[in-house]
């Protein structure tokens, strides 16, 4: 996993073109595929540096509980969204009514009821709009339906973007079965921010897949990931040059301990990493 991506690293730096964007000087290349092996619980983290697995975890669990709330990530101590939770950010988007670390239908508003109204944080959305998870494990589950080409989880809902914290950076995941057991996910990202983000991302699909697979019966093959606008920050170069440096180590893998009835039901106690040895952490600041 951490050669393809150090692989990406090194064609952004040497070839990529310098753009001016809302929150800083970057250097992009635009279309970049990347693919990573799933099978035998293979989890594709980086190991030339330390990840902050856990809150990865956190954070895509947040999501399929279908939270927009800020402050849940924070009795976890899960940060990556208070930049955007923030007051300040949240008038700058002209969200004047929604209270700090409310995100507005974000992902897992998206996720778990797709177009619903909404109103704040605490309103219970059940039934109002469509539950695009449950239906993917409902498809999954079934032997006649996991077949079909239609498995596709969008949190990018033009009607409801004016309302969110932050427009969703990764759009549109498809999920495909293939050898009768075999699940695969498929991710295009609008935009992706290298350094940072990139990284969480490809933990974060990776581990929907191992979910779903271990949820529906069915054995994680492949995350196949399509950036759009795959973008190095000015300042995150230096770091990345360092991590470029370092050998990558083999991947580690994922055992997830329970079976849930509930696809919501699923906690940070439910997994554990195994043979993760990575390099020590390696600074770079987030960007709102």
């Amino acid at each position: 996993m951490t050669k393809q991506y150090l692989s990406l690293v090194q064609k952004i730096l040497k070839n990529g073109v310098s753009q001016k964007t809302r929150n800083g000087y970057t250097i992009a290349t635009i279309g970049e595929t990347l693919r990573f092996p799933l099978r035998n619980h293979e989890i594709p983290l980086l190991t030339t540096k330390k990840m902050a697995w856990k809150a990865c975890l956190h954070e895509l669990l947040w999501f399929m509980r279908g939270e927009t709330d800020n402050r849940l990530l924070l009795k976890d101590n899960v940060r990556i969204w208070s930049p955007n939770a923030s007051r300040e950010f949240l008038d700058s988007r002209g969200l004047y009514h929604l209270e700090e670390h409310d995100l507005g239908p974000i992902y897992g508003h998206q996720w778990r009821n797709f177009n619903a109204p909404y109103k704040n944080c605490y309103e219970n959305y059940a039934d109002k709009g469509v539950d695009q998870l449950q239906n993917i494990v409902d498809s999954l589950k079934s032997t006649t339906e996991r077949s079909s080409r239609r498995l596709i989880l969008s949190a990018w809902n033009p009607l409801q973007l004016d309302e969110m914290a932050l427009p969703p950076c990764h759009t549109l995941a498809q999920f495909h079965v293939t050898n009768g057991n075999e699940l695969s996910c498929s991710l295009y990202q609008r935009s992706g921010d290298v350094g940072l983000g990139i990284p969480f991302n490809i933990a974060s699909y990776s581990f929907l897949t191992h979910i779903l697979a271990h949820h529906c019966d069915l054995r994680a093959k492949e995350f196949i990931h399509f950036i759009g606008n795959a973008h190095i920050y000015e300042d995150h170069k230096i770091a990345l040059n360092i991590q470029s440096g370092r050998n990558p180590k083999p991947s580690p893998k994922l055992k997830i301990c329970t079976k849930h009835a509930d696809i919501s039901k699923y906690s940070i106690d439910d997994f554990k990493i195994l043979d993760y040895d990575p390099y020590s952490a390696i600074q770079m600041k987030m960007r709102p």
